[in-house]
């Protein structure tokens, strides 16, 4: 995977429950932890704007490129 989520880390430096991330985003708790998990494919600038006021970061405190490397490409 090129694009890592690196929402769980930035939770933690705020101290921020998953449950209340999703409150003040205003997301349902499934949709966040899929989002959190690496799961997701798609994530709207809207929620990803939501998210950084929440946790009074940038997009790329959350999202990393991280090169595939030879052995792990399709």
């Amino acid at each position: 995977m090129a694009i890592v989520v690196n929402l769980d880390v930035m939770m933690a430096r705020r101290k921020m429950s998953l449950g209340e991330l999703a409150k003040r985003v205003d997301i349902t708790m499934a949709n966040l932890s899929i989002l959190k998990n690496n799961k997701a494919r798609a994530v709207r600038f809207s929620t990803l704007e939501a998210i950084c006021r929440a946790l009074d970061c940038q997009p790329g405190d959350i999202l990393e490129f991280v090169p595939d490397t030879e052995g792990n490409l399709p």
